[in-house]
């Protein structure tokens, strides 16, 4: 199972999704300027998602390891969506009406959401059919 990530757990997280696999060195150097953490806070930071199973190292250059993500973007993503649905007792329904409210869901996107539905049944289906 993925584990929980804190807000700059995830920012690390989405360094690592968008370049693949980086130094801590690196990874601080890809936050913008203004704003960039320190080094031994991104050090922290990578140790802590190490100990938690979403990064693993796969190399060392020099002094340096090199990092990687264990979990996919879609893994975590769907351990977070999974955690809201619990928040409303674990339906949709109440989710998608507020994102409805709120503009955030178009008829585009249920349109889209029906379609994966229809192809979701369909395999569903198929495999039904292939077990009998």
């Amino acid at each position: 199972m993925e584990p929980k990530l804190s807000q700059p757990e995830l920012e690390v997280m989405e360094e690592l999704w968008k370049h693949g696999r980086l130094a801590i060195r690196e990874i601080q150097e890809s936050f913008p300027e203004p704003d960039r953490p320190p080094y031994t806070s991104i050090q922290t930071i990578v140790y802590r998602l190490e100990e938690k199973g979403a990064v693993r190292r796969v190399r060392k250059i020099g002094n340096a390891h090199i990092f990687e993500a264990a979990f996919s973007r879609q893994q975590v993503s769907g351990r977070f969506i999974d955690d809201l649905l619990s928040l409303f007792g674990g339906r949709a329904q109440s989710v998608m009406a507020h994102l409805v409210e709120s503009g955030k869901l178009t008829r585009a996107d249920i349109r889209e959401t029906e379609k994966l539905i229809d192809d979701l049944e369909g395999k569903h289906e198929e495999r039904k059919g292939k077990r009998r």
